[in-house]
């Protein structure tokens, strides 16, 4: 169940990473033997699309017009990412468990770094807080989702 947290808290900063992490783990054969993932998810195209979207957001992020991660939009993309990918790295069995967890936590993350991220921008730019938030996400991430 802890991986399906991470992956809640990573997508709480970054909708798109833990997809991205969990596709690529599927197509590299470094998921969980136990996990839940279809072998769609392991599929180079799927991989491919889920990475370069996940770019296209650590991007936009950086952007002053980029919208706020709480509107309730971003906060229900957020969850339902968090929810499937926290599912995927979950065992069979807690495949359920694992979405909860990983959805409830994407949307409390999501709030909880949003200040943070503001409070961070009161003297760094937006930038800079971005790349430091990328520099912890998507390791964790990544790491997350290729757990044994």
């Amino acid at each position: 169940m802890l991986r399906s947290i991470l992956l809640g808290l990573a997508a709480g900063s970054r909708a798109m990473t833990p997809l991205a992490a969990v596709a690529n783990a599927a197509r590299t054969g470094t998921l969980p033997r136990d996990s839940a993932a279809p072998d769609l998810l392991a599929h180079p195209l799927v991989s491919a699309g889920t990475t370069a979207l996940a770019v296209y957001e650590l991007i936009g992020d950086k952007q002053h017009s980029a919208p706020d991660r709480i509107i309730t939009p971003a906060v229900v993309i957020r969850t339902l990412n968090a929810a499937f990918a926290g599912a995927m790295v979950a065992p069979r069995r807690h495949r359920w468990a694992g979405a909860a967890a990983a959805g409830a936590t994407a949307a409390v993350a999501s709030y909880i770094s949003w200040r943070i991220r503001m409070k961070s921008m009161e003297r760094n730019s937006q930038e800079a807080t971005g790349f430091i938030e990328d520099a912890l996400v998507v390791p964790a991430a990544i790491a997350a989702a290729t757990a044994r």
